[in-house]
């Protein structure tokens, strides 16, 4: 299955706060408020959830294709990726800006404040797929990026028939109502977190019955309560896998999705791709950075055999892609 993940590229800088955001914040001062956190430690890392995704997708052994726009900034993380799977011949480089970047402070509690400079993502509105590649792909993710990309994206996948993954992530409290209803339209699968969902639901007017309705599989995942997918009449609910420890949560959802999406491509049925996706993502949670975690295939079904019962399903991810 040739799968093309379009969305945010960037630099990721990753702060610890040693406190709860929480004892900070005074609600009736909310319209005041002034604030800064002096943290323990910050370390930088590849990131963006696009190429979060190709980058998991490339350790189940398939070889995304990865769009976006990066700045001339992007020589040493072009050869990271390139080296771990992912074809990049699809980014394209604008060396008049920097490449995204993305800041984001953790507290003792894994609540998470983020702020994100677009840069060369700014200009992906300027791009469409046929405009990189010669034909539609068989899956194309559209990932947060810039809105009017985001926007683009969608409609020239209803237009081609190309089966689309709708995240729109972080970018839910950017995009407008019809901007999120247009991107819902005729998508394969959408996959949110259940605090997005709601946005989603406040903005477009949209029930969770509606999505269910309009879309063919709705996945909304719930941080450690684990993910309910919705698909026809059925609605499948999947544990978390515990991790042995949480060193920092972000990207975590990008490994999900990735390990879902490796699951489809095998046609593998919907709960174990979902599991998949689970025990990608608690590799995640186990690493600070969110290209850092690292398994083989065989220890990745040897670990989830430890945990749940495959059936045997999981050969297919050792065989050959």
């Amino acid at each position: 299955m040739e799968t093309l993940v379009t969305g945010s590229i960037a630099y990721d800088y990753l702060m610890r706060f040693p406190g709860s955001f929480q004892q900070h914040f005074i609600p009736d001062e909310l319209h005041n408020m002034s604030l800064s956190f002096l943290v323990d430690d910050m370390t930088k890392h590849w990131g963006g959830v696009a190429a979060n995704i190709a980058f998991t997708l490339a350790k189940f052994g398939l070889r995304p294709k990865l769009m976006g726009t990066v700045g001339r900034d992007f020589g040493d993380y072009r050869r990271w990726l390139e080296g771990r799977g992912v074809d990049c011949s699809t980014v394209i480089q604008i060396d008049e800006v920097f490449t995204a970047s993305f800041f984001a402070n953790t507290d003792d509690d894994n609540n998470q404040l983020a702020f994100f400079y677009g840069g060369a993502m700014n200009l992906a509105r300027n791009y469409r797929i046929t405009d990189i590649v010669s034909q539609q792909p068989d899956l194309v993710v559209i990932s947060p990026n810039d809105p009017v990309a985001m926007v683009s994206l969608c409609d020239e996948c209803r237009q081609h028939g190309t089966r689309f993954v709708y995240d729109p992530g972080q970018q839910v409290a950017r995009l407008a109502g019809d901007e999120l209803r247009r991107g819902v339209q005729g998508a394969f699968m959408v996959v949110v977190n259940i605090y997005e969902a709601s946005v989603i639901y406040e903005k477009t007017g949209f029930t969770l019955d509606d999505l269910r309705e309009g879309v063919e599989i709705v996945v909304i995942t719930e941080s450690e309560r684990g993910s309910k997918i919705y698909h026809a009449d059925d609605i499948i609910e999947v544990e978390a896998f515990p991790p042995q420890e949480i060193a920092d949560p972000t990207g975590a959802g990008d490994a999900y999705r990735a390990g879902f999406i490796r699951g489809l491509s095998k046609e593998l049925p919907l709960k174990l791709c979902a599991q998949i996706g689970a025990l990608s993502a608690t590799y995640a949670l186990e690493v600070v950075g969110t290209q850092n975690h690292e398994f083989t295939l065989a220890d990745f079904v040897e670990r989830f055999r430890s945990l749940a019962d495959d059936e045997g399903l999981l050969d297919c991810l050792l065989a050959a892609t």
